[in-house]
């Protein structure tokens, strides 16, 4: 298989091969694609407890700029 790379790609790749001595191009793609499909940690099922204080988290600051759900509500009412 041949692959094309983008220039911004080979600009990454000449930096990787910067980093990383001794490496080849194909050995930083092969790792680079190996980390793509592993199970990301994130993707493991939470429990509902975890899920409702993520929830909570997520939420705080988030606010509706002022606005109250009833007012909310009642916008789309009107139309």
């Amino acid at each position: 298989m041949q692959v094309t790379l983008s220039p911004h790609a080979e600009e990454l790749l000449k930096a990787a091969l910067g980093r990383q001595a001794g490496s080849s191009a194909e050995e930083i793609v092969e790792r680079a694609l190996e980390k793509l499909v592993e199970e990301p940690p994130a993707a493991r099922k939470r429990t509902s407890a975890e899920a409702v204080e993520h929830i909570r988290e997520s939420r705080k600051g988030v606010t509706l700029g002022g606005l109250n759900i009833k007012d909310l509500i009642h916008e789309g009412h009107k139309y």
